[in-house]
């Protein structure tokens, strides 16, 4: 398996961002999307600082050049603050269903910025994969009916009116998928810990000029207040910007930027269970059947 090192990271990182999305969900609606962003990528500093300074006795990626600060701040700006914001935007305007059928298309956005950026390319099999992968995805998203402001079912032709909403969703996943080709150009030669690091870092202090100018700062300190919202924080914390986001630099850096994205956009189906057992919500036959086909578009990537 040491040839799929890349693939494997590429899923765990889709698991991780599965767990996280649960406990972002329920931390959200404590003490609302944008205070959980921020307050997650300070949980992050600390866990990955703490990992650092054992590992390699830096709790500061202070041994980084300017070449790998500059590219890994960047990736940091473009992923976690502008691709983050547009995105919980765009869940706001469209509804986070639509929002996430819009995101299946960061793994081409990924693949381009590759080719564009990294001079990287995919072979006919993994675009083969990353398509079937993409539709079975796409099955799952659209199997339940989007709803308007009003809580009425929204028809596909209804998505249309709201342009900005899917501007909002596409920008949030161009954010995402350049952000990680970003990551892969900084880290060249450097830590894959220490590097998410530098992300993190650079994605907070860009959500504080945010916060600054947004005079949100109340909110922070009141959801700073809540224990049950905190531990929600925490643990998507753990599993989002500290582990998943490092396991996602350890898939980009073995495998090209569209297969590393397209494995990572698995979450739609990994969720699935999860909501059956957590949440005791119905499965139709429709979304069994897309991530299969999902799964079936993975295997290609390892065979």
């Amino acid at each position: 398996m040491e040839n799929y090192y890349g693939e494997l990271a590429g899923l765990g990182t889709a698991v991780c961002w599965t767990a996280t999305s649960i406990f972002f969900e329920a931390a959200g609606k404590r003490i609302g999307s944008l205070s959980v962003n921020l307050i997650r990528l300070f949980m992050a500093f600390f866990l990955l600082g703490t990992v650092t300074w054992i590992m390699r006795g830096y709790f500061l990626p202070v041994d980084a050049t300017l070449y790998n600060w500059g590219w890994l701040a960047l990736s940091g700006i473009v992923g976690f603050t502008i691709g983050d914001l547009l995105l919980f935007q765009a869940f706001v305007v469209v509804g986070a269903r639509i929002s996430m059928l819009i995101m299946a298309l960061s793994p081409p956005v990924a693949a381009i910025a590759g080719w564009l950026i990294l001079n990287e390319s995919m072979s006919p099999k993994s675009l083969l994969g990353m398509g079937i992968t993409l539709s079975g995805i796409m099955m799952v998203v659209l199997n339940r009916p989007a709803r308007d402001s009003n809580g009425k079912k929204a028809k596909f032709k209804d998505w249309f009116h709201n342009p900005l909403g899917l501007l909002l969703a596409f920008g949030g996943a161009t954010g995402q998928a350049i952000g990680l080709v970003l990551s892969k150009k900084g880290m060249e030669g450097y830590d894959v810990v220490a590097s998410t690091h530098i992300r993190v870092i650079a994605g907070a202090v860009g959500f504080m000029i945010v916060f600054t100018f947004m005079k949100r700062w109340r909110r922070i300190f009141t959801g700073l207040k809540d224990k049950k919202g905190m531990i929600f924080t925490s643990g998507g914390a753990f599993f989002g910007p500290f582990l998943g986001v490092t396991l996602s630099l350890l898939a980009v850096k073995f495998t090209t930027a569209g297969i590393a994205q397209t494995l990572m956009s698995l979450v739609p189906v990994l969720i699935i269970v999860p909501a059956v057992i957590i949440f005791k919500e119905k499965v139709t036959l429709r979304e069994v059947f897309g991530a299969f086909i999902a799964v079936g578009g993975v295997v290609l990537f390892f065979v």
